[in-house]
């Protein structure tokens, strides 16, 4: 794939409020919101004359919100379709660059009491992502690209609570079912829906599980209470 992708008119990338439906199913698609210093790094790379592609998705891969809008709006175009782009690179490739910023500029972080909530699960994300991949690397015939988008997008259950999308208490098995469900409303791609699959039933299997297993027992540095951590969703965490 070439490094990068010449761009005629890249769109700024605006800054409005998020979304706040009253429970995930209210609105086809909630916002959901980008770090300020992603917004900022995305806009200064697309008004290079040359897009390097591999550089958007690097800043796109770092950033929970970023990753989530561009993999949504690829759903959505290619849904159950055979040729529906995986990776990120791909996704930006196929769907083009103006488009993919259009999307991940829809909405900024929080800057109210939810902002640090945010900002430690968006850390908690990349940090298992990034250990996810690792543990992926050291494995035979696992994708790492693909263990690491499982990782970032593993506590994804968890942003109705965070986002305030609605009231409902905090509660690991039903967080676990809010991922499974928007993973499968937004086309999220298979092997993600795998893993939320799997931590559905105990008959089910696959690799992620594990990997993200030792992913949490790798993390050292965010703070959030991940409800995939031992003490909050032993199901994921028992030997195998």
């Amino acid at each position: 794939m070439p490094n990068s992708e010449h761009s005629q008119s890249p769109t700024s990338l605006k800054q409005v409020v998020i979304l706040q439906p009253t429970q995930v199913g209210a609105a086809p698609d909630p916002a959901i919101p980008i770090m300020q210093e992603t917004l900022l790094l995305l806009d200064l790379a697309v008004q290079e004359s040359s897009v390097d592609l591999r550089e958007i998705s690097q800043l796109v891969l770092d950033d929970l919100g970023a990753t989530l809008q561009i993999l949504r709006l690829a759903g959505r175009e290619y849904a159950n379709s055979h040729d529906r782009p995986l990776r990120i690179e791909d996704c930006i490739s196929a769907l083009g660059v103006n488009a993919c910023m259009q999307a991940v500029s829809e909405t900024r972080a929080a800057r109210d009491g939810r902002q640090r909530a945010i900002a430690e699960m968006w850390a908690h994300a990349r940090e298992i992502a990034k250990y996810s991949k690792e543990v992926a690397d050291e494995l035979p015939e696992v994708n790492p690209d693909q263990a690491y988008l499982v990782g970032l997008l593993h506590l994804i259950g968890s942003l109705p609570s965070v986002l305030g999308w609605n009231d409902t208490r905090k509660d690991a098995a039903a967080e676990a079912l809010n991922g499974l469900q928007m993973a499968k409303r937004w086309w999220l791609p298979p092997f993600v829906q795998q893993f939320f699959a799997e931590i559905q039933s105990a008959e089910f299997k696959s690799e992620w599980s594990e990997i993200v297993r030792l992913a949490h027992q790798r993390a050292t540095r965010s703070s959030f209470k991940c409800p995939f951590d031992p003490e909050f969703r032993p199901i994921l965490i028992q030997d195998v």
